[in-house]
């Protein structure tokens, strides 16, 4: 949850940018390794060496995170100070201060919590010493500007996405995905109808003789689904003795039945393909790739999204908050440093899509008021209306954050372990 702004006093604070919900959780898109096991974000507690990088891997997660935060609301204060528009506080993180300092009109913190963030404007303070109808307040300004400062956070973190991609492939090399035939099978539940039909991690589904000659996972979902106490031939491609070789076997499965009486085999299918990282020869190579990749990340976020809420009763579950993004952030940091770009770049581009959702106490809620207002000729909304629907979306966002945070630190494996 990135929220908003807590004061130090009993004065209401001061108008914000604004709290920020986290990005969600199943919209990071990971390039699979040569281990396609499901991400773990268990914390090793054996060996001293184990637990010190444990902690390494989570601080460089957790700093990642407060960089998103801290270039999100730059965005958003760079707008205002450029275009003269009265600042009057800007913080990253929330809680108490871990460190603060005034310089000029502004104040800057540096709180506890680094998941969250917010720029502060004076508009309705009246202890700032600027008069209701000073051209330099924010709500003052005219509707251009207004949508500039309110934009400029996603803006921001676009742009920081894109670098974050040209430097993946100026230094480590961008990931690329080379399909190959048939669909991987990662793991098979023991006791399952995959596992008593002779299933394997590992092995390859080439083919279902007379029905799917080259399937996909959908197909092979579907007709698993659609054969409950059927025979299903398949042939699978398993790794022999020797360093690659392998050979091809027909299985015959027989699915259980489910609850709701379609077939269920007890297995992960993914799509099967090896990952290569190409290196570009010069800087043009490296802004062709880099746009190819941010392209498909941000083609990846916004299809995740879609998918959220066209079938949020079935995504729901899997919606996560920021301690879930920092344990997989953090089992990225100890599996491979490279994943890291990547990690920091979907996030960037989650919190710039979730933002841009025209919901209260998001951008894009505020940006939704401002063309209203637009619309309506310049007149603008009453500004009991304007806080009434802020302050609903901000209750919502409190009340839904805290319940991600609750909610994915209890799905931990080592609160599970202490449970």
């Amino acid at each position: 949850m990135i929220t908003t702004h807590l004061s130090p006093t009993l004065k209401p604070p001061p108008p914000s940018l604004h709290p920020h919900p986290h990005p969600h959780l199943p919209l990071l898109r990971r390039h699979p390794s040569s281990s396609s096991r499901p991400i773990s974000v268990s914390a090793p507690a054996a060996a001293p060496s184990d637990l010190l990088a444990s902690v390494e891997s989570v601080a460089s997660a957790a700093s990642v995170l407060a960089t998103i935060v801290l270039v999100h609301e730059s965005g958003h204060f760079l707008a205002a100070t450029s275009r003269g528009i009265h600042v009057s506080q800007f913080s990253v993180g929330f809680g108490p201060a871990l460190a603060r300092f005034r310089l000029g009109p502004v104040e800057y913190a540096l709180r506890a919590i680094p998941l969250g963030g917010y720029v502060g404007f004076p508009d309705d303070d009246p202890d700032s010493g600027f008069a209701p109808d000073d051209p330099d307040l924010l709500r003052n300004r005219p509707v251009p500007d207004r949508l500039l400062v309110v934009s400029a956070g996603v803006a921001a973190n676009l742009l920081f996405a894109f670098l974050i991609v040209y430097a993946q492939a100026l230094t480590v090399g961008v990931p690329v995905q080379a399909q190959l035939p048939g669909v991987l099978v990662p793991e098979v539940i023991p006791g399952s109808a995959a596992a008593r039909a002779g299933l394997l991690p590992g092995d390859v589904i080439l083919s279902v003789p007379g029905v799917a000659p080259d399937p996909s996972v959908p197909v092979l979902v579907d007709l698993i689904k659609a054969s409950p106490n059927k025979d299903v031939s398949v042939t699978v491609s398993r790794t022999g003795p020797g360093a690659g070789d392998r050979r091809s076997i027909d299985l015959i499965v027989v699915p259980d039945t489910s609850v709701d009486g379609t077939g269920r085999i007890g297995v992960q299918l993914s799509p099967n393909f090896r990952v290569t990282r190409v290196h570009p020869n010069n800087l043009a190579e490296a802004t062709v790739l880099a746009l190819r990749e941010f392209a498909a990340l941000s083609g990846t976020v916004l299809d995740g999204l879609r998918q959220t809420f066209l079938n949020f009763s079935q995504t729901a579950e899997k919606v996560s908050g920021p301690v879930a993004i920092i344990a997989v952030g953090a089992e990225v940091a100890r599996s491979s440093a490279e994943g890291l770009f990547q990690f920091a770049a979907v996030i960037n581009l989650n919190l710039a899509a979730i933002n841009l959702l025209p919901l209260p106490a998001l951008d894009g809620g505020t940006l939704a008021l401002i063309l209203l207002e637009a619309a309506r000729g310049g007149q603008k909304i009453p500004r009991e209306i304007e806080q009434r629907i802020m302050s609903s979306g901000i209750l919502v966002v409190l009340m839904v954050g805290m319940f991600l945070i609750v909610r994915d630190t209890l799905n931990l494996d080592f609160i599970k372990d202490i449970l």
